[in-house]
């Protein structure tokens, strides 16, 4: 079982950065894949930005590519968004989440929810205009 705890949200004008981290229970080595998931009420979450934690590869969601970065400290077992140049739409509730494996995100994709067995509890990001 891992325990993953979400922090750093919080309201920011547009254009302005945000730095989320999470902090996993386990030996990060252990999990072969993190992420940061996003969702807005009525909407399916969806995945932002991933990392292969053993080679350090990351992955965007093309409406963040260049404005976030996720990275992770193994020895702090933590893992890490910063966001920058804010948008508007980027307001919802983020989530960290970690597989168990890789089959599933082999099977399902590394950018679907159900790929990933753990998450945190979430943590808002609000960007006003």
């Amino acid at each position: 079982q891992v325990q993953l705890v979400e922090s750093g949200g919080g309201s920011v004008q547009a254009g302005g950065s945000l730095r989320l981290s999470c902090a996993a229970s386990t030996y990060m080595d252990r999990i072969p894949y993190m992420a940061w998931f996003r969702q807005t009420p009525g909407s399916e979450r969806e995945g932002v930005a991933i990392i292969d934690t053993g080679g350090g590869t990351t992955y965007y969601a093309d409406s963040v590519k260049g404005r976030f970065t996720i990275s992770q400290d193994h020895a702090k077992n933590t893992l890490s968004l910063q966001m920058n140049s804010l948008k508007p739409e980027d307001t919802a509730m983020y989530y960290c989440a970690a597989t168990s494996g890789r089959n599933l995100i082999l099977s399902l994709g590394m950018m679907t929810s159900a790929a990933y067995v753990y998450w945190g509890q979430g943590t808002q990001v609000t960007v006003s205009s």
